[in-house]
């Protein structure tokens, strides 16, 4: 199996799972119908179009910077009728960081990893306003899901970083969600619990027969280096009544 690393980084996100009416609530990682969403329109399918070959991917989610939710409450008006629309609270996740751990076939990575490279369609982080920072993808990795999640160096923001160096921090654990196979025959599985169920599997993004199911996800962690360089303390703390002979 091969391995596609993203980086989902931007200054809001939102993955909603159960959003319903007038509450837009959003999940604490990036959700597979949002992923998934995401490597659809960069390969410029229609809503309309089959995701079979999507649906085989495994996914593995580790958060690399924690977001702060933010609330927002939303008025609209009818594109049309120009009347008011029903007051809406809609949430985001700001100024969060992940890294999607995608597994499947080479072949089918690499076209999805220069597809988001040139997307066809404008990417976003579960909604329209969420624009990505940067480039999405990190490469392509020759292991497995579990494997990748492990191995991947720490991909935080500019936040957390400065909170390591200033904590002189040499790791950090990270929360991780995947799909209960990434983790069902593997030693990485130590500590993993089936932790829910989520109804976020696309079976079409048509909107006149929007369906999902639902899959189980596991939760556990990693510890990561920081790559923050921790300098040692000396044997011997300073002493800088030593040149004057000491205090008596």
């Amino acid at each position: 199996m091969s391995v596609l690393v993203l980086r989902l980084a931007g200054p809001l996100q939102s993955w909603g799972a159960s959003s319903r009416f007038t509450r837009r609530t959003t999940e604490p990682m990036p959700t597979k119908s949002g992923i998934l969403g995401l490597l659809a329109a960069a390969q410029g399918r229609r809503r309309t179009d089959e995701l079979e070959d999507l649906l085989e991917l495994e996914l593995a989610v580790r958060t690399e910077q924690q977001g702060t939710l933010l609330r927002d409450f939303h008025t609209a008006h009818h594109q049309v009728k120009g009347t008011p629309m029903p007051l809406t609270d809609r949430f985001y996740l700001s100024d969060a960081v992940f890294t999607a751990h995608i597994g499947g076939p080479r072949p089918l990575l690499e076209g999805l990893e220069e597809a988001l490279r040139d997307p066809s369609y404008p990417l976003y982080l579960g909604r329209r306003s969420c624009v990505p920072e940067g480039r999405l993808p990190l490469g392509i990795v020759d292991v497995s899901v579990a494997e990748s999640v492990r191995s991947c160096t720490w991909q935080p923001g500019f936040r957390a970083r400065s909170d390591a160096k200033r904590q002189k921090l040499e790791s950090v654990r990270l929360s991780v969600q995947a799909d209960i196979s990434v983790y069902a025959n593997s030693d990485a599985a130590e500590g993993a619990t089936v932790a829910k169920e989520l109804n976020d599997v696309p079976l079409s993004f048509d909107p006149e027969r929007r369906a999902y199911r639902t899959r189980l996800v596991v939760e556990t962690w990693v510890a990561v280096p920081t790559g923050v360089d921790v300098i040692a303390p000396t044997a011997a703390p300073h002493d800088p009544m030593a040149a004057l002979g000491g205090v008596s």
